[in-house]
């Protein structure tokens, strides 16, 4: 019983993981072609992600070269806490 429920909250939570990973890569696509900054979508993109981003940049200098290597470090942090949970747990 408490296998079964440990189970399913780490398949939550995995699952939570994956979706943020799309989050970000849409974000990051969104960000080269200068969307409405009104628009709606564009807005919960932005509150999704830049404070991630910002605690990102305060630790590690992201900008080579005009390019913000923020979204990409997340992305690999994420990619590891997904095969780390689902190595430890499955």
């Amino acid at each position: 019983m408490i296998d079964a429920l440990f189970s399913s909250i780490l398949t939550i939570i995995l699952s939570v993981i994956f979706l943020y990973k799309w989050v970000v890569i849409i974000s990051a696509i969104l960000s080269w072609v200068r969307p409405d900054p009104y628009n709606p979508i564009v807005q919960m993109l932005y509150r999704l992600t830049e404070p991630v981003y910002a605690q990102i940049r305060r630790f590690i200098p992201t900008v080579v070269g005009g390019l913000d290597l923020a979204p990409l470090i997340l992305i690999f942090a994420l990619m590891f806490l997904e095969i780390f949970l689902g190595k430890l747990f499955f």
